[in-house]
């Protein structure tokens, strides 16, 4: 089954920063690709850093890689929020996600807050390689 992730009107779904250390490849419709960096993820979305930003509204498939495993899902990339001279932040929201994908991603999520809840002061330090 495919899981459509959706964020609760109410309360904003937990982050977790990566600080742009997970590699992820993006791929939209018509075989474009694009090597980025995951700055941020969350079970309904991420931030990913870009060498040049993509088309607001465009569908694109995001793969990385975390310790429970590749995962790979449908997104929409949303307007950039900041620009540099050599990159882009650009923002993506999930909507569609496999069960086997859903399960990792929330696996290397609740890891990933564990460690940050149980040692606050590693957040700064937090590299995600457990992630």
């Amino acid at each position: 089954m495919t899981h459509f992730p959706q964020s609760n009107g109410n309360e904003r779904s937990p982050r977790v920063k990566l600080h742009g250390s997970v590699a992820a490849a993006v791929m939209a419709d018509g075989g474009q690709r694009a090597h980025a960096k995951l700055q941020t993820i969350s079970i309904t979305g991420g931030l990913l850093q870009l060498q040049q930003e993509l088309s607001t509204g465009d569908f694109v498939e995001i793969a990385f890689q975390t310790q429970a495993g590749a995962i790979c899902g449908m997104a929409e990339m949303l307007r950039p929020t900041r620009k540099f001279q050599s990159a882009c932040l650009q923002p993506f929201r999930f909507i569609a996600l496999g069960d086997e994908d859903d399960r990792k991603l929330r696996m290397a999520l609740d890891s990933a807050l564990d460690r940050s809840y149980l040692n606050p002061a590693s957040e700064q330090n937090q590299t995600p390689n457990g992630f």
